[in-house]
């Protein structure tokens, strides 16, 4: 019984594996990300953003670093835009870079954005980057965190 046993348990295992290979092959996740799956130049823009620590003690200093994947590098929709972050702790910061004229094929757009910021007081937050073009937002990203401690709003 055991042998027969066995065998069932190391064909249920081949065919997990091959399950989890063509779950990975599709690039689908449980979390909504793509596994494995590079974005082509033609692929729509997606901004992401990630939160370093995702829970802290107030005061919290948490590192956020936005990243824009996909689309071409010449994108002249997401050149020079507005960065704005939005705390969700009813303060906003915003910087809008000075940047040279716009040239197709040779102008590159920044996919990267880092900021520090302290969270003063205990609260679950949600924290957002936008890139706008004067008050249109073009492309967003969220994530939430977590203060702990002692010093509520």
């Amino acid at each position: 019984m055991a042998r027969s046993s066995s065998r069932r348990r190391g064909a249920f295992l081949g065919f997990s594996v091959g399950v989890l290979a063509v779950i990975l092959a599709a690039g689908q996740m449980s979390d909504g990300y793509a596994a494995f799956q590079r974005r082509g130049p033609d692929d729509d823009p997606r901004l992401r953003l990630r939160a370093t620590p995702r829970v802290g003690l107030a005061p919290a200093s948490i590192l956020f670093v936005g990243t824009l994947d996909g689309g071409p590098d010449d994108n002249e929709e997401l050149y020079c835009t507005t960065i704005e972050w939005d705390w969700g702790d009813d303060t906003l910061s915003e910087s809008t870079p000075d940047c040279e004229p716009f040239e197709p094929g040779r102008t590159e757009i920044r996919r990267r954005f880092s900021v520090r910021h302290t969270f003063d007081y205990a609260g679950r937050y949600e924290v957002r980057l936008n890139l706008k073009r004067r008050d249109d937002i073009l492309i967003s990203a969220r994530t939430r965190i977590e203060v702990r401690g002692n010093r509520f709003r």
